[in-house]
């Protein structure tokens, strides 16, 4: 799990989604009270956002990821409540142009060449 999470290339497992999110959301909630209960310094902001870009890539490959999953563009996550639709729907069956697919069914393999002649 977690290969290459800084990619937008293959597909993703909803799980794995799942997990990157809630990753996340560990980092930006305690973030959020903090910046909304104290009147932070320049400083502190600063930090924060520097350390909250690698988060949103993150972010983002892994949600592009699994865009790929469902055989769509990496831009779908951009539509509102389309990470719901990601989270709970299921994937491509096998391969698409993306790559197989993650939990391995119905994927190509050389079982299926047993008996074929090639011209």
């Amino acid at each position: 799990m977690f290969k290459a999470p800084f990619s937008f290339d293959g597909r993703i497992r909803r799980t794995e989604y799942g997990l990157s999110y809630l990753l996340y959301l560990v980092f930006s909630v305690p973030f959020n009270i903090f910046f909304q209960s104290n009147e932070p310094s320049a400083g502190v902001t600063i930090v924060f956002f520097l350390l909250l870009i690698p988060f949103l890539w993150f972010l983002l490959a892994q949600g592009a990821k699994r865009c790929h999953d469902r055989g769509n563009s990496g831009w779908y996550q951009l539509i509102p409540f389309y990470s719901l639709w990601m989270l709970f729907a299921d994937s491509d069956h096998g391969p698409n142009e993306y790559g197989p697919n993650p939990k391995g069914e119905g994927n190509y393999n050389s079982i299926n060449e047993i008996g074929k002649k090639e011209f």
